[in-house]
């Protein structure tokens, strides 16, 4: 482009060296017809829109580049999923593992689960889901089968005596983590739950325990629950 801006400066400048002609026998120079200067500015300003040209050709085959190796990679993506990406999708959320399950105390009937003279696992009988089948409503014990990050929820209704006297604990091989206590004052039809989040090697084992010497009262309505999933593998 410069090099047309150069050429055309000095065809123009050829165009416009002076002529002489005579006129009552004297000789006089007709002014050129174009300003050196204004034509100097129009080549300064072809050779800016040259350089730009050669750069928006220079983005323009980047961005050629870069589609062709899109396509390319679709087309490859096309040949290892067979055309389907959606099965592919499908598939690769199959492959993670699904633990879930949620459990309450009572099948049917009503009254007070307790006392005992010593801790023990409540055994929620009344299984809604056990995706992963990790919880046995035989014990009330889940056992983790996967490494992961695990989510528990636990609830308790007090017993409806004249002074509450319930207490029961989430445990994790033997260890307390978290508890749903009310043991003092004269009310009752009381509520109360608790959660954590914990991580889990295969063969850890989670359950709700009864204190010793409390009760919990639950009937067809079904107030007291446990339940747990797990978030993600490790």
């Amino acid at each position: 482009m410069k090099t047309l801006a150069a050429l055309i400066l000095a065809f123009c400048c050829c165009s416009c060296e002076p002529q002489i002609s005579k006129a009552n026998g004297e000789a006089y120079q007709h002014s050129t017809s174009c300003d050196v200067c204004s034509l100097t500015s129009i080549a300064q300003n072809l050779g800016a829109m040259g350089e730009k040209i050669a750069y928006m050709a220079d983005k323009i085959s980047f961005l050629e580049t870069k589609l062709q190796n899109t396509e390319k990679e679709v087309l490859e993506l096309r040949n290892l999923t067979g055309g389907n990406v959606a099965n592919v999708l499908y598939g690769i959320c199959n492959s993670i593992p699904r633990v879930a399950f949620s459990a309450t105390l009572r099948e049917s009937g009503t009254g007070n689960i307790g006392p005992f003279t010593t801790a023990t696992p409540l055994k929620y009988k009344k299984v809604f889901s056990n995706t992963g089948s990790c919880y046995n409503p035989s014990t009330g014990i889940f056992t983790a089968q996967i490494k992961g990050m695990y989510f528990f929820r636990f609830s308790m209704m007090n017993n409806l005596e004249s002074v509450p006297n319930s207490a029961v604990s989430l445990v994790k091989n033997g260890e307390w983590l978290s508890s749903v206590w009310d043991s003092s004052g004269d009310d009752a039809h009381d509520m109360g739950s608790n959660a954590v989040v914990i991580s889990l090697e295969v063969g850890d084992s989670v359950y709700v325990e009864l204190v010793a010497n409390k009760v919990v009262y639950d009937d067809t309505r079904r107030y007291n629950t446990f339940s747990g999933f797990l978030l993600f593998p490790m």
